[in-house]
């Protein structure tokens, strides 16, 4: 890495965290516009010791790797965490920014409350982009629901 002059602005970095079980169309409809606005972006996929998910982190953190392998450089970068705070885990990274996305006013109010909490204790901003209305139903849980009784999930999943 160069080393940087006192002139040179931090790198913009942003952390997208969730548990992405699965990574769904609208997650990524959520990067993709993201990646204009910061200089990188770190997939946080996050794990509770007290919830099994229904895929392994590992395998996860892999399915995403491959949807961004044609991002250049290291724009996108995909990690997993377990045990700290989301805003601990930004600040260690040196992210200045969570990303989240919003799909509905319940979701709005929901982040509303968690980034003004998040600046309080640890002076991250909270940037929100909202879903696109076509993919305002899909979630992570609908789409675990849907393939657990056999439907075919193939259109809410990034396609490599």
């Amino acid at each position: 890495m160069t080393p940087k002059s006192p002139d040179t602005p931090a790198p913009r970095v942003a952390l997208f965290a969730g548990s992405f079980d699965p990574f769904t169309v609208g997650h990524d409809s959520i990067v993709r516009p993201a990646l204009p606005l910061f200089d990188r972006i770190i997939i946080a996929v996050g794990t509770n010791a007290a919830k099994a998910g229904a895929t392994p982190a590992d395998d996860r953190v892999s399915a995403i790797r491959a949807i961004y392998a044609s991002v250049p450089g290291d724009r996108v970068r995909v990690i997993a965490y377990t045990g700290e705070l989301t805003v601990d885990l930004a600040r260690r990274l040196g992210a200045r920014w969570l990303l989240r996305g919003v799909r509905s006013a319940k979701d709005f109010e929901y982040e509303r409350d968690m980034a003004d909490i998040n600046r309080r204790i640890a002076g991250i901003e909270t940037v929100l982009l909202y879903a696109l209305p076509e993919l305002s139903a899909v979630s992570s849980s609908v789409v675990r629901e849907l393939k657990s009784y056999g439907h075919d999930i193939t259109e809410f999943l990034p396609q490599i």
